[in-house]
């Protein structure tokens, strides 16, 4: 049995350094996919980190408005607001 992909855009498989950045704090992320509407990142523990958030790519200059949408284990999948 195949797993149905809820994605409403395409992903780009990506190793890129990230921040996750809320209230004056950051954690250090790795951004494994990204698309127009959200990405997966790898943190060393999801735990502690608020509903919503920054994701800021420094490498790319890219900041985003994000929220958690689900975790597992290390990886944490975010939507784009």
């Amino acid at each position: 049995m195949t797993e149905i992909d809820k994605r409403t855009a395409p992903r780009q498989r990506v190793l890129k350094r990230g921040m996750i950045a809320f209230g004056g704090s950051s954690v250090d992320c790795t951004v494994r996919n990204i698309s127009i509407t959200g990405a997966r990142v790898d943190v060393e523990s999801p735990v502690g980190l608020p509903q919503t958030f920054l994701l800021l790519i420094e490498a790319d200059q890219f900041v985003r408005r994000s929220r958690s949408v689900w975790f597992k284990d290390r990886q944490l999948g975010i939507a784009f607001e």
